[in-house]
């Protein structure tokens, strides 16, 4: 999508927020990847295992960035109150309920040991990593903001469009429920909210640059899907 200057955006949009005109302007990658035919798949249950595997294999390899990046987020946070519930999450969601997940989700798909910590890295998740240690070591929380958004909110897009009942594989099942359901809901719509707060209150460069970095984990999104569906 053509870039239009957020003050100019806002002026006629119905949601004139400033985390809405960040997606609207990563059309049409945000649609793709939440409508993205490997997504829709895990939520039939019907990804081969061998894919599912794949996948899964490449999305562990991002646990220690994305923990970083957390823990960047509570060191850069402009309040106590907005520090709470990055330390939350990452106490309580990403150190142990997704983890446990990877380990027996993988252990059911057949993946060996080293496929978890030591496997060969598609080029798209070399480029993710780089993106969250890039954010990381900014220490500038709205760009912090961008790439967790980017990962947190698209998850919940796709997951989101799950149909009862869920699959029964646990492999499938539990990884849409990891990504949906009141308390992700509010997790991510407090990452919003503090895009929402901060993003206006930015000069035009500092929109601009926080804009590049949630266009590009959009991008990045959409390359991870392209690359476990086999395109």
């Amino acid at each position: 999508m053509e870039q239009t200057a957020y003050d100019e955006w806002r002026a006629s949009a119905i949601d004139p927020t400033f985390s809405e005109w960040m997606r609207s302007m990563s059309e049409p990658e945000w649609t793709a990847v939440v409508n993205h035919p490997f997504a829709a798949s895990i939520t039939r249950g019907d990804v081969p295992d061998d894919d599912m595997r794949r996948y899964l294999i490449q999305d562990f390899q991002f646990v220690d960035s994305f923990t970083a990046l957390l823990g960047a987020a509570v060191a850069c946070a402009d309040s106590f109150e907005s520090r709470v519930p990055f330390g939350q999450f990452l106490g309580e969601i990403a150190t142990t309920e997704e983890v446990t997940y990877f380990h027996r989700a993988l252990a059911a798909l057949g993946a060996a040991p080293a496929d978890l910590t030591s496997p060969e890295l598609e080029p798209v998740t070399e480029d993710f990593r780089a993106l969250m240690d890039e954010a990381r070591t900014s220490q500038d929380y709205p760009l912090v903001l961008a790439v967790l958004c980017v990962a947190e909110w698209t998850y919940l897009g796709w997951a989101g469009r799950a149909e009862e009942p869920l699959p029964d594989n646990f492999v499938h099942r539990e990884w849409i429920e990891l990504h949906e359901g009141p308390a992700f809901r509010a997790w991510v719509h407090f990452l919003r909210d503090e895009l929402d707060r901060l993003g206006p209150e930015l000069d035009e460069k500092g929109r601009l640059r926080v804009l590049d970095f949630f266009r590009r984990a959009v991008g990045l999104e959409l390359r991870f899907f392209d690359m476990a569906a086999g395109s």
